[in-house]
């Protein structure tokens, strides 16, 4: 009998443990401390942070300095009254309002709606790049991927997405897995991995007050072998090493993931280093606030974001009540944190807010999705309490991800991919339709050699095993590209102005940039010297900008491809463009019938201009030696200095020329 009581004994303390980590709770009025952490919290980490933005980059900020305080921000607070929008909250703010109106788990179609609407300037890098691929017409994930985002690499998802996360309190895998769906729609590989990161810390920080336990247990939602994770490790080595010198670890990782970074991505923006210098003003802060904003903004670099990422991780942790009164109400007269105000000045048609009903908005939120993963409201003595259950994992909602059309040239062979990474394991089928000929389909995959020019309507079919969706695409099948085997290219600047380049407000890593115009039908289309900028001298005017290619013999061509390059925040884009051709007598003309899709934006202004995108001209066809694209460069005002003084240009990294039957 006492062996079969022990026995029982363990067999229920087996139960009583699965139970525990199937399931935790948190007090309501816990849970809307710790969501008013993580809002006042970024609030704080953001405006704290701005002044140094970018600032530290050689070395570090003095610790002599400390506490930096809100500096000139002081007078941006006092002048709204309260606190105001920034790309660190205002995207989570434009979230929240998402759920709101599309649930808890909105889609990526979705998503690029609220974008396109709310947002109309005041994001860089990989969030604008995203915004300019959505208004060419692709959807998430297609936004962020590395092939048409060439900022994918850059820190933007970090900055943007923690509100997936405090939505989701102790569901740690549903929020490092749903931070990675969200952080797709602006980057790939493992630059989403520092907001898979911060989203499971996020979580995780309901329940647990240890800085260190939090980083480490937050490393278990990582790839083996991801790189992030490994940089994440190296930071814990080098606290362990050097404990009272955030200098020295500082400096180690400076020089190895930014003047050491390859050239490709080595840019003070990549997620990488600034994730790394996120953990570090973590580990070195010891969960004091004050110092850890203090660190984060001396560690350098894009500091701003890490700091308000932190921020609200540590607001998450100990609570709004926890928050230094000196941090969240600096001015004079304020009794409620930022005065109660969140003034919108960065989103279009975005209301101010109340900071409390912010807050309470998420905890209906964050209430709503536990219960619909398993979780309850349970009333107890001292109060409701939210069980959560842990076991909740994030599913991808079903849909068609809108990327590239295939480029089908008759007699090549092609492999082209409709599918992406949320929906590459569901079932796919051809439901109406007729393929061209010699061209098959199968999981998602478009393959073969299609043998002659035409247009072929289909509809695919999409299917989870619960739900099947139909979408309608047009497979367009060209002719022969001979752009390679033009005998010369045209073009009015053949080389581009390097060293007035590299004076500019440049994004991309210099290997991105070509030398000479030659590259344009080499067949390269995305990566190392792969884009020519027709920029020439030093002279912001707009300029007619021109390239094409000249045959020894005529050929007849009904169709040309443009596709464009990286754009800069300066240029790259053009205010009008047309294809000509030249006649016998070496007149120029412009052809007749054209039409270009997908349709060209209806502004020219580059902040919302694609990278790495194609535009088919279709005209009707020309016996010609020469053809051209021509266009009216966009000239694009700018607040650098440098930046003022440059001629309008175009980007561009491939120039297609079609034959017609």
């Amino acid at each position: 009998m006492t062996q079969l009581k022990y026995i029982v004994t363990a067999l229920l303390l087996l139960l009583a443990g699965s139970t525990a980590a199937r399931s935790r709770s948190i007090s309501m009025e816990e849970l809307r401390d710790k969501i008013a952490g993580a809002w006042i919290g970024q609030m704080v980490g953001n405006i704290y942070g701005l002044p140094f933005e970018n600032k530290f980059v050689g070395e570090p900020g003095s610790e002599a300095d400390f506490p930096y305080g809100y500096s000139k921000n002081l007078a941006k607070l006092a002048q709204y009254d309260g606190a105001f929008s920034d790309d660190d909250t205002d995207i989570e703010y434009l979230y929240l309002t998402l759920m709101e109106k599309y649930g808890s788990e909105p889609t990526y179609a979705q998503m690029r709606e609220g974008w396109m609407y709310h947002i109309r300037d005041r994001v860089w890098l990989a969030n604008r790049a995203a915004l300019g691929l959505m208004h060419y017409g692709f959807t998430p994930p297609f936004t962020g991927s590395a092939q048409y985002n060439p900022h994918w690499y850059q820190i933007d998802p970090q900055l943007i997405n923690e509100i997936w996360a405090y939505t989701a309190p102790g569901m740690t895998a549903y929020a490092a897995a749903k931070s990675e769906w969200a952080a797709r729609i602006t980057s790939d590989g493992w630059a989403t991995s520092p907001t898979v990161h911060y989203g499971a810390m996020y979580a995780e920080a309901f329940f647990c007050r240890d800085v260190r336990k939090l980083v480490e247990t937050a490393l278990k939602y990582l790839p083996a072998g991801d790189r992030y994770a490994a940089t994440v490790r190296e930071v814990l080595a080098l606290y362990d090493a050097h404990p009272s010198s955030w200098q020295t670890a500082r400096a180690e990782l400076a020089r190895k993931y930014y003047h050491e970074e390859e050239a490709m991505t080595k840019t003070i923006w990549n997620a990488n280093l600034n994730g790394a210098m996120g953990i570090l003003a973590l580990l070195y802060g010891g969960g004091d606030l004050q110092r850890t904003m203090d660190i984060g903004c001396a560690a350098g670099f894009d500091c701003d974001n890490q700091t308000a990422t932190i921020g609200g991780l540590l607001g998450v942790m100990y609570g709004a009540k926890a928050i230094p009164d000196a941090l969240s109400k600096p001015l004079k007269g304020w009794t409620k944190p930022f005065n109660d105000r969140y003034i919108n000045i960065t989103r279009y048609d975005m209301p101010d807010a109340s900071i409390d009903d912010m807050i309470d908005r998420t905890v209906a939120q964050a209430v709503a999705l536990a219960c619909s993963k398993g979780g309850r409201i349970v009333k107890t003595a001292k109060g409701e309490r939210l069980s959560v259950d842990t076991r909740a994992r994030f599913v991808a909602p079903l849909e068609f991800c809108v990327g590239p059309q295939p480029r089908i040239e008759a007699g090549t062979p092609v492999d082209h991919s409709f599918a992406c990474v949320t929906n590459a394991n569901c079932d796919w089928q051809l439901a109406k339709g007729t393929l061209p000929e010699g061209l098959a389909f199968s999981n998602g995959r478009l393959s073969g050699t299609a043998a002659r020019p035409g247009k072929y309507p289909v509809t695919l079919s999409l299917s989870n095993g619960t739900q099947r969706i139909e979408k309608e695409f047009t497979l367009v099948v060209r002719g022969r590209n001979i752009a390679p085997q033009a005998d010369s290219v045209l073009a009015n600047v053949r080389n581009v102005n390097k060293e007035h380049l590299y004076n500019c407000w440049i994004t991309f890593g210099h290997p991105m940039y070509a030398d000479h115009v030659g590259v344009i039908n080499d067949g390269v289309r995305y990566g190392a010297g792969s884009v020519f900028y027709t920029l020439a001298a030093e002279a912001c005017i707009p300029k007619v900008d021109y390239l094409g290619y000249e045959f020894a013999a005529p050929r007849k061509i009904g169709m040309v491809a443009l596709d464009m390059g990286c754009m800069e925040e300066f240029g790259g884009w053009f205010s009008s463009i047309a294809v000509q051709y030249r006649d016998g007598q070496g007149h120029w003309h412009e052809v007749s019938g054209c039409s270009v899709s997908p349709g060209l934006p209806a502004s020219d202004e580059v902040f919302i201009q694609p990278h790495f995108v194609e535009y088919l001209f279709e005209f009707e066809p020309v016996e010609t030696t020469a053809v051209r694209i021509i266009a009216d460069t966009k000239v694009q005002p700018h607040w650098n200095k440098a930046t003022k003084n440059t001629s309008a240009f175009l980007s561009v990294t491939e120039l297609s020329v079609y034959e017609a039957e």
